[in-house]
């Protein structure tokens, strides 16, 4: 093997495609800066026990080593949103904070969002504000994203964990078999949901079926207040949904509703989006609401962002 050879899921960019991506960087900083979110640039390693690796996906794809200097353990980030809820809670501000980076990242191995191992991720976060409001500037703000970067016309995708989350806490499964199930809504996959509901004794077993369907256009959300008329949790949560679809009339976006759809990373706690594009085989950004993400540094807060790789789709449309 040559020494000049990258390792697998590893990749560069070079010339051409370098000035694309910082032309890209540029207009997109410009556009946040402008839209009153603060550039921050999280620090590539952290100790690991700040580094919020209370989702086991995050986990799973965070590079550890041992610090010959401290002797402790640290990690390379693998997503920048929990960096972003250490740095919200360092300000212990109650006022509504907004955040935006371009930084790259590293994980242990590529997933169904990130093309490679190292990707460049770019986003928008903003801290304490859980209203329909925020929702939607966040929303249009991964919208403008995409226009910005000459994607169009997009796609998006609304959806809240919310609905998910509420029906397994309402069965005793362990930490493992919840997780089991979760990845099963992740790949969309109704012969493992049937496999899993014969081999585990569910209370609700016929509306988790029924939620996998639930995907398409507004009349879903009429569907699923008639199927959970007796959970309030969900009826809001589909009413939540519904409210930022409305406020996305004037925007002109093509929308769908997939009241199915989890994230992979298991922190978030609300409505949930994605921008597709017909060229595209998957998301090309995606985001969602991940509400008390910095208790663990003792700021618990409403949070919602979005993120995506720059560097595949600068030199990618």
């Amino acid at each position: 093997m040559s020494n000049w050879q990258l390792p697998e899921g590893i990749d560069e960019l070079t010339g051409q495609q370098a000035a694309a991506f910082e032309i890209a960087r540029r207009s997109l900083i410009d556009a946040y800066m402008q839209a009153g979110y603060e550039l921050v640039i999280p620090p590539i390693v952290e100790n690991v026990d700040s580094m919020l690796l209370a989702s086991t996906e995050v986990d799973q794809k965070t590079f550890k080593f041992l610090d010959p200097l401290s002797t402790k353990m640290l990690g390379v980030h693998a997503d920048i949103t929990p960096q972003i809820a250490r740095i919200d809670a360092k300000h212990g501000s109650d006022a509504v904070k907004k955040y935006c980076y371009v930084n790259a990242i590293l994980q242990t191995k590529a997933d169904d969002f990130y093309q490679s191992r190292s990707p460049i991720q770019a986003g928008a976060e903003l801290y304490g504000a859980d209203t329909l409001e925020s929702d939607v500037e966040v929303i249009k703000l991964m919208l403008e994203s995409m226009s910005l970067l000459g994607i169009s016309p997009v796609v998006l995708s609304l959806g809240n964990v919310a609905i998910f989350n509420t029906l397994i806490a309402k069965e005793s499964l362990t930490e493992e078999q919840a997780q089991t199930l979760r990845e099963i809504f992740v790949k969309r996959s109704n012969p493992d949901l049937q496999n899993f509901i014969g081999q585990h004794q569910l209370n609700n077993e016929a509306l988790f079926s029924t939620l996998m369907t639930l995907e398409g256009e507004a009349n879903v959300l009429d569907t699923a207040l008639e199927v959970f008329a007796g959970f309030d949790d969900i009826k809001e949560a589909v009413a939540r949904v519904k409210a930022i679809g409305q406020a996305l009339d004037n925007t002109g976006v093509e929308i769908i509703y997939d009241l199915a759809e989890t994230k992979a990373y298991g922190y978030h706690t609300g409505v949930i989006f994605s921008a597709y594009h017909q060229d595209y085989s998957k998301a090309l950004a995606q985001g969602g609401r991940y509400n008390n993400i910095g208790q663990a540094f003792g700021q618990s807060r409403a949070a919602t962002g979005f993120s995506f790789d720059l560097k595949f789709l600068s030199n990618n449309h």
